[in-house]
């Protein structure tokens, strides 16, 4: 099937690349579950179409005050920034606040009510700050700066978190249909075959074959090289989309 929906039809699919049936793909089945989880952790990591950008909704615990720290699913790979919650200069939205009574009052000059609306922004900023955090990827530990004994951050506290997570191909099944992935996933299975038969080096079979595995090896290697520059220049997202 030329565009694979599963994780089994992906790795027929690149066994057919390599030329089966016609040839044999000296590649034992573990090892090419491995080059597809590999191939996989790398798309997920760095190709703009394996993650997706979400909020992410907690209530704070009393695990988490005790821990200082916020456990987070495996799913998220990235965790930009807290957005600010509780009251504040543009957060309020009774009919009393300074922001409702400024649109009443000034809607009909919509260049200044911008130009107060930024300096709202401005004064927001300065006295209340947005929360600073760590994000400890391997742990999954979210590390909030704040004083959780002083009550900056209190029980049942809501937070929301602009986070990146992983899209998981089991449920989103055109991801073993990418085109880069599937070159990416033939190219690992080409290497791990020719690092099977460079122990057979020069090594030569009835007929007078030859087993060269270094040169499938090579061949990989520059496949997998130019690969990971393509990515990098058409497909990963840039630094600052993952750092707030």
């Amino acid at each position: 099937m030329a565009n694979p929906n599963s994780r089994n039809k992906l790795i027929q699919y690149c066994k057919r690349k390599l030329g089966e049936p016609v040839i044999e793909v000296n590649v034992d089945e573990d090892q090419i579950e491995d080059r597809i989880d590999e191939a996989l952790q790398y798309f997920q990591e760095y190709h703009s179409d394996g993650t997706f950008r979400a909020y992410l909704k907690h209530q704070i615990t009393a695990d988490d005050i005790t821990n200082k720290y916020i456990t987070i699913m495996d799913s998220v790979l990235y965790i930009k920034r807290l957005i600010p919650f509780g009251t504040s200069f543009g957060a309020s939205f009774n009919f009393f606040d300074i922001k409702y009574q400024m649109m009443l009052n000034d809607i009909g000059d919509l260049a200044y009510y911008e130009q107060l609306q930024q300096y709202l922004s401005i004064l927001d900023m300065k006295l209340n700050g947005a929360p600073q955090i760590e994000w400890s990827r391997k742990q999954r530990r979210l590390y909030i700066f704040g004083e959780w004994r002083d009550k900056d951050i209190r029980l049942n506290d809501h937070i929301i978190a602009e986070v990146f997570v992983i899209v998981d191909p089991d449920s989103h099944t055109s991801v073993y249909n990418d085109l880069w992935l599937k070159a990416y996933a033939t190219s690992l299975i080409k290497e791990q075959w020719g690092l099977n038969l460079m122990k057979f080096e020069g090594m030569q079979l009835p007929g007078g074959v030859i087993i060269n595995g270094r040169q499938l090896y090579d061949d990989a290697q520059g496949e997998l090289e130019a690969l990971r520059e393509r990515l990098r220049l058409e497909h990963e997202m840039p630094v600052d989309m993952f750092v707030g």
